[in-house]
């Protein structure tokens, strides 16, 4: 994603935390786990099949409309609740927590919303697409009709 659109940025140590308007992303700044992470978001079809098994190790991008829900303790500790996947638990000051967990709040009802309508276009898309293909195949069995007569 471009750095234009991020919403927020948080730099702690090990990791930084990007959010941008339709992705949530944890991203580690060195290490073994960090060149792991940089190869599984590389290739979409490794995120696919191995992100499963190294969610535990290593965080990976995650869309927001695939977030369930968001919340934070008095520590500071975000709780991302992600359904068929283990939740993600980030460890941040109280305040940033705070502004994460707003921020996050704000935007996933309005990607869940972006999502609804694109699967509506899509099946409105292929209802017609179904529609057309029907009545290009009734006017061909016209023509031939026609060519028996």
């Amino acid at each position: 994603m471009a750095s234009k659109d991020l919403v927020m940025v948080i730099e702690k140590e090990h990791f930084v935390v990007k959010l941008h308007p339709s992705l949530l992303e944890v991203d580690l700044k060195k290490g073994a786990r960090k060149e792991l992470e940089d190869a599984l978001e590389a290739k979409s079809a490794l995120r696919g099949s191995l992100g499963f098994v190294f969610q535990n190790i290593i965080p990976l991008d995650i869309p927001l409309k695939d977030i369930e829900s968001v919340e934070h303790d008095e520590k500071g500790r975000v709780k991302i609740k992600v359904p068929h996947r283990k939740d993600i638990t980030i460890r941040l000051e109280k305040e940033e927590a705070r502004k994460l967990v707003k921020k996050l709040n704000e935007l996933i009802p309005i990607e869940k919303q972006r999502e609804m309508e694109r699967l509506l276009a899509s099946k409105r898309g292929e209802r017609e697409l179904t529609r057309e293909g029907i009545e290009f195949k009734k006017g061909e069995a016209r023509v031939l009709g026609r060519e028996r007569d």
